[in-house]
């Protein structure tokens, strides 16, 4: 009698993400570009805010933009959730994109724990309350989706130039960093061993920020900048007349 084998078994992977991460879609950065040089059209000048970037990266990967309260998972496609933050870039040559700092929610202890917090107290007892909120959010999230993935829009002021790149939306282990105040009353966390800052919380506020290196392979795309668009020729376009407008009182 031969060695016994194990059974085969019909499995179904429910936790396969909506795709490799940071490995978008050939037609992604057209469909991005598309979006963007809309925007300019329309608006007249190059703001594009965070609530704009979760809708048009939604767009263009064919999801659902939910916004959300969390900020988490603002975008959703099956088992895949995505928070899309915007930031400045702080060099007009991409390639040499390092690193971000991204605004990662309020995270107050005072609030969380009770605690009256100064530079006076254990600042990596501070530190480890601060991430274990982020944990939780994170945590919650994780327990309706089984990816959870960050997406960034690194932007020029003229958005003639865009970075995008995802990455996992993880919990954060305190044991591996060591926290400090700095000079201007902050918070500032470290890996161990290193002079790499991950992370800055502000008392006053509690403003929250993770610093996240740029992958190698990040998306850059340039865009030609668009004609604004005629305000009295898009109304005619779409026969605008006083009927459109009803006053309810004068």
């Amino acid at each position: 009698m031969g060695k016994k084998q194990s059974p085969k078994l019909r499995t179904v992977n429910k936790s396969v993400a909506a795709y490799p991460i940071n490995q978008f879609d050939k037609n992604f950065p057209y469909i991005l570009g598309q979006e963007i040089v809309y925007l300019l059209a329309s608006k007249g000048k190059p703001v594009l805010e965070g609530s704009e970037w979760e809708e048009i990266f939604a767009n263009c990967i064919g999801a659902d933009w939910k916004p959300s309260n969390v900020g988490l998972d603002d975008v959703v496609m099956g088992n895949t959730a995505w928070g899309a933050k915007t930031v400045k870039a702080t060099t007009k040559d991409f390639k040499n994109l390092k690193h971000v700092r991204l605004i990662s929610g309020r995270n107050s202890p005072v609030y969380s724990y009770g605690n009256t917090i100064d530079t006076s107290a254990d600042a990596n007892l501070i530190g480890e309350q601060v991430l274990e909120i982020w944990n939780e959010r994170v945590s919650a999230v994780r327990e309706k989706f089984k990816n959870l993935r960050t997406v960034v829009l690194v932007k020029s002021n003229d958005l003639s130039q865009v970075a995008v790149f995802e990455f996992d939306t993880i919990r954060y282990d305190s044991e591996l960093y060591n926290f400090i105040w700095n000079k201007n009353g902050n918070l500032e966390g470290y890996q161990k061993g290193t002079k790499v800052k991950r992370f800055t919380w502000q008392p006053h506020g509690s403003q929250f920020t993770i610093t996240e290196p740029i992958p190698e392979k990040t998306l850059i795309i340039r865009i030609k900048q668009p004609e604004k668009l005629n305000k009295e020729k898009v109304l005619d376009a779409i026969g605008f007349d006083k009927s459109w407008v009803t006053i309810e009182r004068k």
